[in-house]
């Protein structure tokens, strides 16, 4: 039997076209509990269905426990997303380093089962780090193996995988859609059919022919996007296609979420900041570009004609 690669949504409205979502990380640099109830009472405030969550690794995190209490109480989804790193690489031939790739997935996996989210998405195939030599058949194999073995687990609670590509100073193993849908396909050969392909469209805009070209290419495996603007500041504000972007999707039948992700160092940690070279400060309010961008997707979805009325 095929696994339902439709992310189920517990509180949002199941009737909704695209789900509208947002990173945690555009609000808060952590997921202490003052962080966890900014974010997720700032994200329902400004009118999002879901919520996207990284993996929190502090000791002082608020616990998943008092996370549910929270979503619950605000009606917001959850989906779960983390990164791998250069300590935490599966595309290797290093066991210790592999294992602990492995070990990392198999807590985002956790956390999203106790928290009640059904997607872990992110870089979740390789580290997210400029490499300095290609990928070998070896590394591909060993991500690839251990993919199928978390997917298993994931599986017996109803999770999904997300492979994001990313662009070539991120990775050296998947930088297109169509190289994570070949991916995807060995996976799905292995048994591994609850992994999804998740377009970020920061990523797409630097290695792709275009947005609407990403979408066919990933075509029925596409199942959660980042919606990222090309500078990573306020959405709408860029060189991005929105207008193509939102008819691919409708015509493609996509009715999973579209996840705003912009991140400013007036907000993020230190680490995320040098992480991703967010260097320049191009906005400060969390709540105003929270507010700003449902307006300015809401408007794009209004204007496809692809998309059906949703009364």
């Amino acid at each position: 039997m095929s696994f339902d690669l439709r992310i189920p949504f517990h509180r949002a409205a199941a009737d909704s076209v695209m789900p509208l979502g947002i990173h945690a990380g555009l609000w808060v640099a952590d997921w202490s509990p003052a962080s966890a109830r900014s974010a997720i009472e700032g994200s329902a405030a400004a009118g999002y269905q879901l919520i996207e969550i990284p993996v929190p690794d502090a000791a002082d995190s608020l616990s998943p426990q008092e996370t549910v209490r929270l979503l619950e109480d605000t009606g917001l989804d959850a989906v779960v997303s983390l990164a791998l790193d250069a300590g935490s690489d599966i595309n290797t031939v290093d066991p210790e380093l592999s294992a602990r790739g492995e070990a990392r997935l198999r807590r985002a996996v956790e956390f999203a089962e106790a928290i009640g989210a059904n997607y872990v998405g992110g870089v979740t195939y390789s580290a997210m780090t400029k490499y300095a030599q290609p990928a070998t058949e070896a590394s591909r194999e060993n991500s690839l193996a251990v993919l199928a073995r978390v997917a298993e687990v994931a599986r017996q609670s109803d999770v999904r995988i997300g492979l994001e590509y990313v662009n070539r100073y991120e990775s050296n193993l998947l930088n297109t859609a169509a190289q994570t849908a070949a991916f995807i396909d060995r996976l799905a050969a292995r048994g591994a059919d609850n992994v999804l392909l998740h377009i970020d469209t920061y990523h797409a805009n630097s290695e792709e022919l275009s947005l609407p070209a990403a979408v066919e290419d990933a075509g029925a495996r596409l199942g959660y996007l980042h919606l990222s603007e090309s500078h990573r500041g306020r959405i709408g504000t860029g060189t991005l296609d929105w207008a193509g972007l939102v008819n691919a999707l409708a015509g493609s039948g996509y009715r999973g979420p579209l996840t705003v992700e912009s991140f400013s160092p007036a907000v993020v940690s230190p680490a995320t900041r040098d992480q991703i070279g967010a260097w320049r400060t191009l906005w400060s309010d969390p709540a105003e570009v929270a507010a700003d961008s449902a307006r300015f997707l809401g408007a794009q979805l209004a204007a496809s004609t692809l998309l059906a009325p949703t009364t």
